[in-house]
């Protein structure tokens, strides 16, 4: 048992190490590319939008596409190809600035900005993968806990990708966010992940993922109407510098990343259902408000605080989702 947990020790580090390198990447991206799209291509919010339809329905149908492949092939080899997708998109934007080129590349990457930097929105493909490894590695009682840690290790690297990206030009950014991405490519080879493998004609707990994914369908529409356009509303209807947005990213990240690791206290009071709901509806409220009240200061203190209050609800939905679902 001891040599077993010190095996699972040193592949949450691998794991936690490789979650980090792309959480820098996605930090750099998250803030780089609206200002690529609207500000040095001039392409306008029209297509910024088309963009993110491409890199949100890729991530979708990648993140379902992996999780088979995951338990089919294996889930290291997923993860391998899943880290690969990060770096080969942003090598694209590097490349070319035709929109073609633009989509596809959202499409691979997931630069849909669809989830906060503790969420993991960019390269959100790969955490149905990530998330699996992560149950195989820990006892069903840590979960929430090793859940909410990853979390909060995406949230504090992401935030400082953010706030590097302010001292990069936001071509370069994808250069180094691809460099960044690779180097932590090598350490899922090191990994010993459980080889546990499916059957394509066996789906068990299909009632408890079709409760699942109904509720995902409606956060996902609801999410897709407005966190991929919070920056850029910042940019178009405040005309922030990207040093300064920056800064409220580094911010708004950090404090997801805090406030992810009371996950495990909320679940304790108020169970399941009731931290969801509660996490989850003020970050509602918010969110209503925030295009109403055309005030720059409420504007900033509304995109720090309501992207942690939704993140929080995500190592609970996670541990309790590993929890009823066949393994």
């Amino acid at each position: 048992a001891a040599g077993k947990a010190e095996m699972n020790r040193k592949d949450l580090i691998l794991l936690s190490l490789f979650r980090a390198s792309r959480s820098i990447a996605a930090g750099l991206i998250m803030i780089a590319f609206p200002y690529l799209v609207l500000q040095r291509l001039k392409y306008g919010p029209f297509a910024l939008g088309l963009i993110y339809v491409a890199g949100a329905a890729g991530t979708a149908v990648l993140g379902l596409l992996l999780g088979f492949l995951g338990d089919i092939w294996g889930r290291k080899r997923a993860l391998f190809i899943s880290g690969a997708l990060l770096p080969v998109s942003a090598l694209l934007v590097f490349l070319s600035s035709h929109l073609a080129f633009l989509v596809v590349a959202a499409a691979v990457g997931g630069l849909s900005a669809t989830g906060s930097l503790p969420g993991g929105g960019v390269g959100g493909a790969s955490a149905p993968v990530q998330s699996a490894v992560i149950a195989d590695l820990v006892i069903p009682p840590r979960r929430t806990f090793y859940f909410s840690a990853f979390s909060f290790l995406s949230g504090v690297f992401g935030a400082l990708g953010a706030l590097l990206a302010r001292v990069v030009n936001a071509r370069d950014a994808f250069i180094v966010a691809a460099a960044v991405s690779l180097m932590g490519l090598p350490l899922v080879i090191g990994l010993g992940v459980p080889a546990v493998k499916g059957k394509l004609r066996v789906l068990p707990s299909k009632l408890v993922i079709g409760k699942f994914s109904l509720t995902a369908l409606l956060n996902g529409l609801s999410g897709g109407l407005v966190i991929p356009f919070l920056i850029p509303f910042f940019v178009l209807v405040y005309h922030l510098p990207k040093n300064q947005m920056s800064a409220y990213v580094f911010a708004s990240g950090l404090l997801g990343s805090f406030a992810i690791l009371a996950a495990p206290l909320l679940v304790k009071w108020f169970g399941f259902v009731k931290s969801i709901v509660v996490s989850r509806g003020l970050g509602m409220i918010l969110f209503v408000i925030f295009p109403i009240i055309h005030f720059l200061p409420v504007a900033v203190a509304i995109y720090i605080i309501a992207p942690a209050l939704r993140v929080i609800a995500l190592p609970i939905q996670q541990s309790e989702m590993t929890r009823r679902v066949d393994e």
